[in-house]
């Protein structure tokens, strides 16, 4: 009898920790939420603002050189981005990616830039890791972690895969060819 208790307080406290450490790992800004506006230097040293890519679908990508899984991701994060930037949606001018460098080391994080060829004009970092202004203003705690803002700046998807948010900026743009085809009959 003693055992079983001990094993049910164990298996209690081992779902208490891991529900705990998801909750805790979760960012604080959620679907449907305002996106927080920001502003920030490029690599170019020529300041953005989230609000400044507003009318335009936004990928707020935070990663790190020094992340496996940020890496790996890196091939399909430059397809969705050759895929959807400079495309024309309905509602939406274009679509972004800006990345936040969770980053300690500059030269590190402009080597990964370039050996993973993330092309867009978007990149920044305060070399401040986690403490990052802009990763402590979304509650960013694990990386990668990625937040599809629509163009009136409202978060409408949070770390998920590269894969959906392709679905909905594919979905997006079928509309959009659907409304034209409309439009020209």
């Amino acid at each position: 009898m003693k055992i079983d208790k001990v094993v049910l307080l164990i298996a209690a406290a081992a779902v208490l920790f891991f529900v705990g450490r998801k909750l805790y790992f979760n960012p604080d800004i959620i679907q449907g939420d305002k996106a927080p506006n920001f502003t920030a230097s490029t690599l170019a040293n020529e300041a953005i603002s989230l609000a400044d890519l507003k009318g335009n679908y936004v990928l707020l990508d935070f990663w790190g050189s020094w992340c496996g899984p940020c890496r790996k991701e890196s091939p399909e994060l430059v397809k969705l981005y050759q895929k959807f930037h400079g495309q024309s949606f309905q509602d939406a001018e274009n679509f972004e990616i800006l990345s936040v460098g969770i980053e300690k080391d500059k030269n590190r994080w402009l080597d990964a830039i370039e050996r993973d060829g993330l092309d867009w004009q978007y990149h920044v970092s305060d070399l401040k890791e986690f403490e990052n202004e802009i990763a402590q203003l979304y509650g960013v705690r694990a990386i990668p972690s990625k937040f599809l803002i629509n163009p009136d700046g409202l978060v409408i998807g949070v770390n998920q895969s590269l894969a959906q948010v392709d679905a909905i900026l594919s979905d997006k743009l079928k509309a959009t060819r659907e409304m034209s085809a409309l439009e020209a009959e």
